[in-house]
């Protein structure tokens, strides 16, 4: 794949192309001479970073499905933190910060489409026990798998198919992080607009001054089409949402909200309508009872759930030349020759020792046997089967993700989790673990398989930095491993926390709840295949199948669309508005640097919304779980308005547009030499 170059930023100019046959890449920081990089500052800053992503990305995760990619603001604030407090060769450090701060994303991902699954089942099995050691140990260790099953990957990936991935992520970040004069000011807009953000979405989710949703039901015409045929447009005003489809892009936004649409404007009113038919004039529609809502939760969202699988599946067929020739290059570095070992001595291509990684694998291996068989309580058949299913799984998939994040930018890693519940329930059924306990141990094991696949999609780019600006891979490599520790640490306070504040099943205790779409549907398509003689619906699931199958035909993204189909109307009509706006920016000039400079602060402004409300969010539900225990008496709920009440969706949209209108105003501030 092609990609423009640049020497700009001081990049080298064959950074972006492909190399010429005898011709070397040579980084920013020659590898013949050493820089500072592992700091008492950066190791503090990047565990802070840590921290405060891992608790932002959990929380914007269980609301709407989507974890924003730490890798850019982290990388901002470590230029502007450095910068205020005048660090000298600050640039090693800030790899550093990155890569240790970054882990936050990744482990995130790993958990929240999967861990929350045991909250949703435990409302139906109450014998099912959930702990913070759960969730700590799964994305623990699966982070570390991650970690270790990437290095052996790591000179295909980043050195031997040099100019021939985009890693679109990576590459913004190593742009970041060389602009370091841009720092300080960068940073201070990443502040500010957090700030704005945070407190816009806390007015509504804390105070309750305005309907966090709003829909067509306002309108009279809309309440009549709403009763009679099910049918409903609905619009979720956080800034964090709408922020994340400018990230995300028109193409993308729209394929997302064709596939919403498609669930809600069609499938809904057309199951109502059917109905209607079915029953005849006398009888009675089975659907006219039931809300859009309660269509969409029992018979349409696991269409979409069939068509993520197939989506996952796809991903895997097409990636499977990728894991064969990655393979490879892997055994050659276990087992290399003299020549290989001479080029492990250069300081940037240095990676842990393999005889080691194989070590810390075979420790980790049996650090998860231990934890099914303790944490999980199964019998040691059991766990010897899920061990092998777990192992086998994240070896073929760590390529895959790694792949997709080269390419495209983004990890396919749900649908692939996916495929690992269905394949490890049905592995578990034949070893005799069924019912809750069996729910219990598949969603462990796709959490592991999930944060091992969302890690090694993540490092890889980590190390892509590395290689283009000259850091040394092996203390990358050595200070992931803390990074990952401090992340499943706080995410596994984080989700428990947010269990207690808000929960995710509604119920007259969280009439509210985070959606946490993924766990959802992992739950669901679990569920049933441990449930002798359980009903499923075989059926939604294929008719999702057949979906993606044609979506990818048609040259459409099948998980985007997918994606689409089964997460709620009003968490994706947002991106469109996002996305449109971030078209919009593109071509409101004509002047290329004009443009170039207004799209990336609507970048900065857009991360800064989503990382500003994350927070805050975070915030609330903090102050939630001490009301809801007892602690201290926090009630900040105003009580402004009734639940539906259309006064509250009409001052909802008014401060929707000011949020927009602010947001293309300090968009159109940018000048070219910001």
């Amino acid at each position: 794949m092609e990609h423009q170059s640049t020497g700009s930023a001081g990049l080298p100019e064959n950074a972006y192309r492909e190399l010429n046959p005898g011709e070397e890449y040579h980084p920013v920081m020659p590898s013949n001479k050493t820089f500072p990089e592992v700091t008492p500052w950066s190791v503090g800053m990047g565990l802070l970073m840590a921290v405060i992503f891992s608790a932002a990305a959990a929380f914007s995760g269980l609301k709407i499905g989507q974890v924003f990619e730490a890798a850019i603001p982290i990388s901002i604030i470590a230029v502007g933190a450095s910068s205020f407090f005048k660090k000298k060769a600050a640039l090693g450090q800030n790899v550093i910060i990155q890569s240790i701060g970054a882990s936050s994303g990744v482990i995130v991902a790993g958990a929240i489409f999967t861990i929350p699954g045991l909250y949703i089942l435990q409302y139906k099995y109450p014998e099912i026990q959930v702990d913070f050691w759960q969730i700590f140990f799964s994305s623990l260790l699966g982070g570390f798998l991650g970690i270790l099953f990437l290095i052996p990957f790591r000179k295909y990936f980043v050195k031997e198919m040099h100019g021939k991935f985009p890693f679109p992520e990576a590459t913004a970040t190593t742009e970041i992080l060389l602009t370091g004069e841009k720092g300080g000011k960068q940073a201070g807009i990443l502040i500010v607009s957090g700030l704005i953000g945070g407190i816009f979405d806390f007015l509504f989710t804390s105070l309750k001054l305005w309907s966090e949703v709003v829909t067509t039901k306002i309108f009279p015409i809309g309440a009549e089409l709403y009763d009679k045929s099910k049918l409903v447009l609905k619009l979720n005003i956080s800034s964090l949402i709408f922020s994340f489809g400018y990230l995300v892009g028109l193409k993308f936004s729209t394929i997302i909200v064709v596939g919403s649409l498609l669930s809600w404007l069609v499938f809904i009113p057309l199951l109502n309508s059917i109905g209607s038919i079915v029953a005849g004039p006398d009888g009675v529609n089975f659907f006219a009872s039931l809300s859009a809502e309660d269509i969409f939760r029992q018979y349409v969202r696991p269409i979409g759930v069939g068509a993520i699988a197939m989506a996952g599946i796809i991903g895997i067929i097409k990636s499977s030349g990728v894991i064969i020739s990655a393979f490879k290059l892997a055994v050659a570095g276990i087992f290399g020759s003299k020549t290989d070992k001479s080029e492990d001595e250069v300081r940037t291509q240095k990676d842990l020792k393999m005889t080691f990684v194989i070590f810390l694998i075979l420790l980790n291996i049996i650090a998860i046997f231990i934890f099914l068989l303790t944490g999980v309580d199964i019998n040691l058949t059991q766990a010897i089967i899920a061990l092998v299913t777990l192992i086998v799984i994240s070896f073929l998939f760590t390529t895959v993700a790694a792949n997709a994040i080269a390419i495209v930018g983004t990890n396919p890693v749900s649908g692939m989790t996916l495929m690992t519940l269905i394949i490890s329930s049905i592995v578990l059924v034949q070893a005799g673990l069924t019912g809750p306990q069996g729910m219990v141990s598949s969603l462990i094991i796709g959490g592991i398989v999930c944060t091992a696949l969302s890690m090694a999609g993540g490092f890889v780019t980590d190390l892509k930095v590395g290689y283009w600006l000259g850091s040394s891979p092996v203390k990358q490599q050595q200070w992931k491993f803390l990074g990952t520790l401090v992340s499943a640490a706080t995410v596994g306070l984080v989700i428990y926390i947010l269990s207690q504040a808000y929960g995710f099943v509604k119920s007259p205790d969280f009439p509210d709840p985070l959606v946490a779409p993924q766990a959802n549907a992992m739950a669901a398509v679990i569920e049933p295949l441990m449930l002798p003689g359980a009903e499923v619906h075989w059926m939604l699931f294929i008719v999702g199948s057949i979906l993606s199958v044609l979506m990818n035909w048609l040259g459409i993204s099948p998980l985007a669309f997918a994606l689409g189909m089964f997460i709620p109307l009003d968490l994706n009509t947002p991106l469109l508005v996002g996305g449109l706006i971030s078209q919009y920016v593109k071509k409101s000039t004509k002047d290329v640097k004009l443009s170039e400079a207004r799209t990336q602060r609507g970048t900065l402004i857009a991360s800064g919304f989503i990382a500003g409300a994350a927070l805050f969010g975070v915030f609330g539900a903090l102050l939630m779980f001490i009301n809801n225990m007892g602690w201290a008496s926090i009630n900040l709920n105003t009580n402004l308005w009734a639940e539906g009440s259309i006064g509250g969706e009409i001052l909802g949209l008014i401060a929707f547009v000011l949020l927009l209108t602010y947001f293309i105003w300090d968009i159109m501030r940018a000048k070219v030499d910001d």
